[in-house]
C-alpha cells in the first residue's frame, strides 16, 4: 500500500511537471518488471511507465483508449477483465484479475487501485506483471488435485466429490448412476515378473483407454495401481455397464504394446453398482462395487457382475461377522481343539494338529469354515492366529510336562501372520516362554503363500527351520501344486489334501496322483501326511502305497483339551 501511495505522489508529481522531468521518471520505472498505467481523473491525463511496451504494442493516450486493453486478452477473459479495471463504479478501492495474453502463452497479473478525495475518485493507478510462471504453478498444484498423474484419470478424492454430485442430481430427477469398479487380474504377477517399468506403463496404457471411452455425463477414476473406476450419470444406448463392456473386451483381445518391447495381455474384473438400488451413499457405491469385484476374482477373473439384493444380504452379514469376530477376539470366545494324527504302520500317536473353534453363546460352535475367510479379509486373522499360537504352546507345554512323552504339535499360519515382519520372533518369544522346543512344533502353511513371493517365503522359511522348527505344507494339490518348486523349498512334511482321500479308493485317476504324490515325497525325504481318512478301505490303501501318517475320523474327531488328555493317558495309542 505505501508503495502504490510512493507511486502516485510520484506520478502526479511527475503530471505536474512532465515535461522538464519525462525523462528521468520514465528511466526510473523501466528498471521495473512490471508495466504502470496513471490516470488522472481531474485531468483526464494518462502516463504509461515501466515495460510497458513488453506487454503491450499500443500506448494508451485517453481513457476511450482502455478498450484497447480489452482487444489484448483472450476473449473469455474480457468481462472479468472490463470489471476489474473500473473499481470506482462499484465505489471500490483495489480489483485485480489475471488474464492470458491473445495469441501468446503469457499471463498477466492486473492489480488496479483508486484514489479517493472526499468520496470522489482522483486517481488510478493500473499494475501489470508477468504472471505466467506463478500460473504454471498454480495449474499444476490444481492438476495434482485433481487428476492421476500417470493416467490423466480423475483421481480418487475427486471423482468421490463428482460421483456426490451426480448422486445429489440423480436423486433430485429421479434418475439413475451406474459405478464400475476395473480390476486388472493378476497385476501383480505381471509387476514381479516383468518389472514395475512395465507395470506403470500397462497402468497408464489401459487407464488413457479408459478415459477415451468417457463421453458425456461419464466420469473416470485411477483409484490405485491396478484399480480404476467410471461413473455413468443416466446410463443409457452406447453409455451403459454392458456396452462398455463389449467395448473394454474388444480392445484387450489385442496386447498391450509396451516401450520396452513386451506385448502384454490382460484381462480384468468389473464390479458394477447402481443409485438407488445398491446405495444412496456414494462411498457405499464403491463399497458394492468392490465386493462384486472379488467375486469375479474368486470365480476365476474376466468377467462382469453386478451387485444384487442377495450381495446385499451377504455384504450385511459379513459386516455383522467382522463385528463379532472383533468382539469374540476381545472376550475370548475362542477356543481350541486338538486332532490326533497317528503313523500309519503302527498307529502310534505321531502328533496333533491345534484346530480353532469358535463358541458364540447365541449359537453354539461357528464352523472356521464361516469365520476363517472374514477373518483373513478383515485381518483380524492376525491376532485370532497370534493367539492360536500362545495358547496351543501353552497347552502343549502343560502336556508335555504332566505326561512326559514328546510328540509334535502342529501349528495352521495364515498368509498374513506369515507376512508380518516380526513373524519369526513372535513364535521364538512363545517357545522360550514356556520352554517348548522348536523340534516339536511343526508351522503348517498352505500352497497360496508361495504364490505372493516364493524367494522371500523361501528364505524366511530357511530360518524358521534353522531354529529347529518343523515346516509343514498342507492342502497339497488344491493351490498351483507345481512339482518342480518342491525340490527349493524347505518343508519337512507335505500333507495330501481330504478331497484326494476322499475319492482314493473309488477314482483311478485319484490313485494315481496319489501314489505319485506319496512316492515322489519319500524320494525328497519328506513325511506324508494323509488327512480326512475316514474308512478302513482308505487307511487300507494308504498303508499299502507308503503313506507315512494317518490323520481322520476313522481315528479321531478334533478334541477339546479334556479329551484329547484321557487318549495321553492312554500312551498315545489308537482307541
Amino acid at each position: 500500500m505505501n508503495e502504490l501511495h510512493y507511486q502516485v505522489d510520484l506520478l502526479k508529481a511527475m503530471n505536474q511537471k512532465l515535461s522538464e522531468k519525462e525523462r528521468m521518471y520514465r528511466l526510473m520505472f523501466q528498471t521495473t518488471d512490471g508495466a504502470y498505467l496513471y490516470f488522472s481523473y481531474e485531468k483526464k491525463q494518462i502516463v504509461t511507465l515501466g515495460k510497458w511496451h513488453s506487454f503491450f504494442d499500443f500506448e494508451i493516450q485517453e481513457p476511450r483508449d482502455f478498450s484497447r486493453l480489452l482487444d489484448a486478452v483472450e476473449e473469455p477473459y474480457l468481462l472479468s477483465l472490463q470489471e476489474a479495471l473500473s473499481p470506482e463504479k462499484r465505489n471500490e478501492e483495489t480489483a485485480s484479475v489475471e488474464c492470458p495474453l491473445k495469441g501468446k502463452k503469457v499471463w498477466l497479473l492486473f492489480r488496479i487501485q483508486v484514489f479517493y478525495n472526499n468520496g470522489q475518485p482522483t486517481d488510478k493507478v493500473i499494475t501489470v506483471e508477468n504472471n505466467t510462471k506463478a500460473h504454471s504453478q498454480k495449474e499444476e498444484l490444481s492438476y495434482m488435485a485433481y487428476y492421476d498423474a500417470l493416467t490423466g484419470l480423475y483421481n480418487r478424492n475427486y471423482f468421490i466429490k463428482l460421483l456426490s454430485e451426480y448422486v445429489d442430481q440423480a436423486s433430485k430427477t429421479n434418475n439413475t448412476v451406474s459405478v464400475m469398479l476395473f480390476d486388472i487380474d493378476n497385476f501383480r504377477n505381471i509387476n514381479d515378473g516383468m518389472g514395475m517399468v512395465v507395470g506403470d506403463e500397462l497402468v497408464q496404457q489401459f487407464g488413457l483407454f479408459l478415459n477415451d471411452l468417457c463421453g458425456e455425463d461419464m466420469i473416470g477414476c485411477h483409484l490405485h495401481t491396478d484399480v480404476y473406476a467410471i461413473a455413468i450419470y443416466n446410463p443409457s444406448g452406447s453409455r451403459t455397464p454392458d456396452y462398455l463392456y463389449r467395448e473394454i473386451r474388444k480392445r484387450l483381445r489385442e496386447p498391450f504394446h509396451i516401450s520396452t518391447g513386451q506385448n502384454v495381455r490382460i484381462s480384468v474384473c468389473v464390479g458394477v453398482a447402481e443409485y438407488p438400488a445398491a446405495s444412496s451413499s456414494p462411498l457405499e457405491l464403491m463399497n458394492c462395487a468392490e465386493i462384486v469385484v472379488y467375486k469375479c476374482k474368486e470365480a476365476g477373473g474376466d468377467n462382469m457382475q453386478y451387485f444384487t439384493s442377495k450381495d446385499q444380504e451377504s455384504f450385511v452379514h459379513a459386516i455383522e461377522l467382522e463385528e463379532k469376530i472383533n468382539q469374540a477376539i476381545h472376550n475370548q470366545d475362542f477356543v481350541l481343539y486338538y486332532q490326533p494324527q497317528y503313523y500309519t504302520g503302527n498307529r502310534k500317536l505321531r502328533g496333533v494338529e491345534a484346530l480353532i473353534r469358535w463358541w458364540d453363546k447365541d449359537g453354539g460352535i461357528i464352523s472356521p469354515d464361516t469365520f476363517i475367510p472374514v477373518a483373513e479379509k478383515n485381518g483380524s486373522i492376525v491376532p485370532l492366529g497370534k493367539w492360536v499360537v500362545e495358547e496351543s504352546v501353552r497347552q502343549y507345554a502343560v502336556w508335555r510336562k504332566q505326561f512326559g512323552f514328546p510328540f509334535v504339535l502342529s501349528i495352521n499360519i495364515s498368509a498374513l501372520q506369515y507376512k508380518k515382519d516380526d513373524f519369526e520372533e513372535s513364535i521364538m518369544s512363545v517357545l522360550n516362554k514356556y520352554q517348548v522346543r522348536p523340534s516339536e512344533i511343526e508351522l503348517e502353511i498352505t500352497e497360496s503363500i508361495l504364490i505372493d513371493d516364493f524367494q522371500a517365503v523361501t528364505e524366511k522359511l530357511k530360518v524358521l527351520r534353522g531354529h529347529g522348527i518343523r515346516i509343514s505344507l498342507d492342502d497339497f494339490g488344491t493351490g498351483f501344486s507345481s512339482l518342480s518348486y518342491l525340490k527349493k523349498f524347505p518343508i519337512d512334511t507335505l500333507k495330501i489334501d481330504k478331497s484326494f482321500i476322499n475319492t482314493v479308493v473309488s477314482d483311478s485317476v485319484t490313485r494315481v496322483i496319489t501314489e505319485s504324490i506319496v512316492h515322489m515325497v519319500k524320494a525328497l525325504g519328506f513325511e506324508s501326511i494323509a488327512e480326512g481318512v475316514e474308512d478302513e478301505q482308505q487307511y487300507k490303501y494308504l498303508h499299502a502305497i507308503g503313506c507315512d501318517v494317518i490323520q481322520g475320523y476313522l481315528f479321531s474327531r478334533p478334541l477339546p483339551p479334556e479329551q484329547f488328555e484321557s487318549l495321553l493317558l492312554s500312551g498315545g495309542k489308537d482307541r
